[in-house]
């Protein structure tokens, strides 16, 4: 009988093993995974020369008939070849500017002369609320809208803090730059002019990437 008594408990404790086994979730502490994915973190530098040359040399090595089909550069790389090198007209001095990369958008920051942007036509009552000088912040992605042709196109707007509505954008980049709008420009977005070669852009992860044209 003792034999028996034990192997019942054997058996008693292997049931009760199985059924605590799939029921786990509920009596189990919860483990807290960290996220796969990689965090960047912002990091704002200023626009150089020394950043231009680093976005000139990518171009250059895309531009090789064998070379690697794709070059990645940080925000300031690509803003200060923007800025300066593609001589943009934001009403500022190319080296006043600030660039980093967070998240898929491209953010430039800088401080402006409220007037330069159009004032009260083209910013409207927060005008009044800013001032004669004002940090002014876009961010936006880069986009390849036709062989040679590529745009910013601006998806935010602060301007000392105060988000502009979607709707002013346009307005704003019309003050911003006056010259002939090529084909295809989003009413939002900066032309920039790029490389034939250069087939494709994209904005994540804290970097951007040129990649070459296929074929």
């Amino acid at each position: 009988m003792g034999c028996i008594a034990r192997l019942g408990c054997l058996l008693l404790l292997l049931i009760l093993a199985v059924a605590a086994w799939f029921t786990r979730d509920r009596w189990m502490p919860r483990q807290i995974h960290p996220s796969t994915s990689a965090v960047h973190a912002s990091v704002w530098e200023p626009l150089s020369e020394t950043g231009a040359s680093h976005t000139r040399a990518a171009l250059a090595k895309l531009s090789q008939p064998h070379g690697q089909a794709f070059q990645t550069l940080s925000g300031a790389d690509v803003a200060s070849y923007v800025f300066m090198q593609a001589a943009h007209p934001l009403p500022v001095s190319p080296d006043s500017i600030q660039a980093t990369v967070d998240n898929d958008r491209l953010v430039v920051r800088t401080t402006v002369n409220v007037a330069d942007l159009g004032g009260s036509s083209a910013l409207g009552p927060i005008a009044a609320m800013i001032g004669d000088h004002a940090p002014l912040e876009l961010s936006g992605t880069l986009r390849v809208v036709s062989r040679g042709q590529a745009e910013f196109q601006v998806l935010g707007v602060k301007v000392k803090e105060l988000s502009l509505p979607r709707s002013m954008i346009p307005s704003l980049i019309s003050r911003i730059d006056r010259s002939p709008r090529p084909a295809g420009l989003d009413a939002d977005a900066l032309p920039l002019p790029i490389p034939a070669y250069v087939g494709d852009i994209r904005v994540a992860n804290g970097k951007i990437t040129l990649y070459k044209t296929a074929g």
